[in-house]
This record gives C-alpha cells, structure tokens and sequence, in this order.
C-alpha cells in the first residue's frame, strides 16, 4: 500500500498531536493526584482537630449517663430475669427435649418390631422354600436349557474359528502385477 507524500504528512501531523494529547493527559492525571492527596491530609487534619473532640464531647454529655443509668436497670433486674431463666425456662425447655426424644424412641422401637416380624416371616419362608428344593431330585428345566444353551455357544465358537483358520485356496486372490516398460 503505498501512501501519498500529502496523506504521509497528515499521518505524521496527526500522530503528534495525538502524542500531544497523551503528554497533555498525563500531565492532568498527575496533577488531579496530587490535588486528591491533599485534599486527604487536609480531610485527616480537620477531623482530627474538629469533629474527634465534638464527638467525644458528645458522648460524654449524652450517650455515658444513658448507658449508664441502663447498666444500673439491668443489675437490679438481672437477678430476677435470672430466677426465672432458671426457675421455668429451663425446665420447661428440658421437659419438651424429653417428650420430643420419648417419642422418637417408642417410634423407633414400634419400627423395630415391624422389622422384626418381617424378617421371622421372610427367614420361615426361605427356609420352607429350601427344604423344597433339597427334596427334589435331579435337574431342574433351568439346568437343562442352560446347558443347552451352552452347547449352541460352544458350538458357534468352535465353528467361527474353524472358518477363521481352514486353509481354503479360492478365498486368496493373486493381485496383478503392474506390466513393465520392459514387457510393452
């Protein structure tokens, strides 16, 4: 791409003044900065001097005597709130773990004998069921299709190797050999 000398010109102008603009850009950065950092020392300096010592001022003549005269209250009422935290709450709390727990109990233990009497009842069948089978004689049908089934495989596997590995010359064709220059 080759540029005109006027358009090179144009590139070149605008590329400084965009340099300009950057050198102008860092100059204000800099200066706010330095205005912000000021301004911060100045806002530490007057609440360090103005406002700390209102404030202070302010609590001593307000929220001290309050704070006290509530800490007061709650000294003479503090034994009472006491008795009754021990005296009802706490029994009454307790008394409710209790009858909460007693019922986890006795359902768990009506769950257990359910469980209990399903499982006498499913060992008394498969005890039935055992003898059963011990007093037959013989194979059963299941045992029979089984192994017949079992032949059938055996039979296919030994069939699928038996092709895989018999000699058998009309299966192998010679490919053909490109002709030579020399044969032409």
């Amino acid at each position: 791409m080759s540029l005109t000398k006027k358009r090179k010109r144009e590139l070149d102008r605008l590329r400084s003044d965009a340099q300009n603009l950057w050198g102008q850009q860092q100059e204000v950065l800099a200066n706010a900065n330095a205005l912000a950092a000021a301004a911060r020392q100045q806002a530490a300096y007057y609440s360090r001097e103005e406002l700390a010592p209102r404030v202070r001022d302010g609590y001593e003549s307000y929220v001290r005597p309050v704070a006290q005269s509530a800490r007061e209250s709650a000294g003479r009422y503090a034994g009472v709130a006491r008795d009754r935290l021990v005296g009802d709450v706490i029994p009454a709390v307790g008394t409710a773990v209790g009858t909460a727990l007693s019922v986890v109990d006795h359902a768990r233990a009506a769950r257990s004998a359910a469980f209990n009497r399903d499982f006498a009842s499913a060992r008394k069948e498969v005890t039935k069921r055992a003898s059963e089978v011990t007093q037959k004689s013989g194979p059963g049908a299941g045992t029979v299709i089984a192994v017949g089934l079992g032949i059938v495989a055996a039979a296919g596997l030994l069939y699928a190797v038996w092709q895989t590995f018999r000699a058998d010359d009309e299966l192998w064709v010679a490919d053909e050999e490109p002709p030579t220059a020399a044969a032409e």
